[in-house]
């Protein structure tokens, strides 16, 4: 045997006895009843230790706990915040604008013993003729546009989408402003267009609001093309027209 291997062996051996002798003179301090008391009140102050240790350990978790929900909480409110922020920076612009006006008097500037003239309102004029209502194609709300398939949306915006209605709204409007308009106040054009209207018109459009592409490229600027025909597409899937077709024509009907 190698001198360290024996002097690890005696080094552990006289570390037992040690320990040997430790436990010998603290059962005979429990021998004796003054010391016997001293170790009694140690038992139960380590006890008492010993409860306070395991509530700190269970307020410690519950603050580990709470540190967590309050960082998933900031997690969520600065995703909200830059949801909100991409909104305001990126409003429709098919949306109306909301002015709000108001007219402020400065007391200073009346004189309280001026008698306050009240002017009386003009009677507003009747018009000459009930001005017919037409009806409009409704924007595509944002739940809407989430619930069209991605194949069929591809790469268009919901803004895209929107404007294309706005455009088409505005071609039905101005069609049916010629078409209520009394015949003798007509220009030979708004004449032409009358009388294509009227040839354009079957019993399946009878009493329904519509345009063809004519209209389209006659009172707007889009382009009757593929993308156009995509985007018609998504407006009948969510039910804003329907297609009446006849005469070599397909109508676009506003439902």
């Amino acid at each position: 045997m190698a001198s360290s291997d024996l002097e690890q062996l005696c080094s552990h051996i006289n570390e037992k006895i040690g320990n040997i002798k430790k436990t010998l003179s603290l059962r005979n301090c429990g021998q004796e009843p003054t010391l016997k008391t001293i170790l009694n009140k140690i038992g139960d102050e380590i006890i008492v230790v010993n409860e306070l240790l395991n509530k700190l350990e269970l307020e410690i978790q519950y603050q580990e706990q709470t540190n967590s929900s309050l960082k998933e909480l900031f997690e969520c409110l600065e995703e909200d915040y830059k949801d909100v922020e991409h909104l305001k920076e990126n409003i429709p612009p098919h949306l109306p604008q909301v002015t709000v006006t108001q007219n402020f008097v400065n007391g200073s500037d009346l004189d309280p013993e001026e008698p306050i003239k009240v002017e009386e309102a003009a009677p507003t004029k009747k018009p000459s003729k009930e001005q017919k209502h037409v009806k409009e194609m409704p924007f595509v709300t944002s739940d809407e546009f989430n619930g069209i398939p991605a194949y069929m949306k591809s790469r268009l915006t919901y803004c895209q989408i929107n404007d294309v209605i706005k455009e088409i709204n505005k071609a039905v409007v101005s069609k049916y402003k010629i078409l209520h308009q009394p015949k003798k106040s007509m220009s030979s054009v708004a004449r032409n267009l009358y009388h294509r209207f009227i040839d354009e018109e079957t019993k399946e459009t009878k009493g329904h609001y519509f345009v063809v592409e004519a209209d389209i490229k006659e009172f707007t600027a889009l382009k009757v093309d593929k993308r156009f025909h995509v985007i018609l597409n998504i407006l009948r899937h969510c039910r804003r027209l329907s297609e009446v077709r006849g005469g070599g024509l397909t109508r676009y009907v506003i439902t």
